[in-house]
């Protein structure tokens, strides 16, 4: 892609109206937005995203500038070189650590912006983020921080710990 190519603007619309111009370097971080744009090729319309709210938007805009930079993600036939460190939920770096520190409820949108728009390194930022809050929790800590409901018996409760005591020593 030549320099005047990457700094094209593509407009994007979110869910609430809300229109915001990226060069095309950042919207390709989104493996959506880069199929799209391949398939559609050049083209003033607008891309409307549906699924994601401005305020998201924003935030994941912002990474995707951070990072345009970034070596290219592994696609699918590159599995067989996968990077384990992408396993690793501890390896969180400064820049990353502090874009993530938002409340909950943005933190979960961040990451259903992220699978929607096909952007693989904010989705794992997300996921590890979340695994790092969870880690060391009991069910009932978990449940207390994300509001979530106990609706097991105490009956389905010991059967569950019961079938499931392998990964307790884990």
């Amino acid at each position: 892609m030549t320099q005047e190519e990457a700094n094209r603007l593509i407009k994007l619309v979110s869910q609430d109206d809300k229109s915001f111009d990226v060069d095309k370097a950042t919207a390709e971080r989104s493996m959506l937005l880069k199929n799209m744009l391949e398939d559609v090729g050049e083209s003033d319309q607008p891309i409307p995203l549906p699924n994601v709210t401005g305020k998201i938007l924003s935030k994941v805009i912002e990474y995707c500038k951070h990072h345009k930079d970034d070596p290219p993600v592994l696609t699918e036939e590159d599995k067989d070189t996968f990077d384990s460190s992408r396993k690793r939920s501890d390896d969180i770096d400064e820049w990353d650590g502090t874009f993530i520190s938002v409340d909950n409820e943005e933190l979960f949108e961040i990451i259903l912006a992220a699978n929607y728009l096909d952007i693989k390194p904010l989705l794992d930022l997300g996921c590890k983020t979340v695994a790092n809050m969870i880690k060391g929790k009991t069910p009932q800590q978990i449940r207390d921080m994300f509001n979530i409901e106990n609706d097991f018996t105490p009956e389905e409760e010991e059967q569950i710990r019961r079938e499931n005591e392998w990964a307790a020593d884990a």
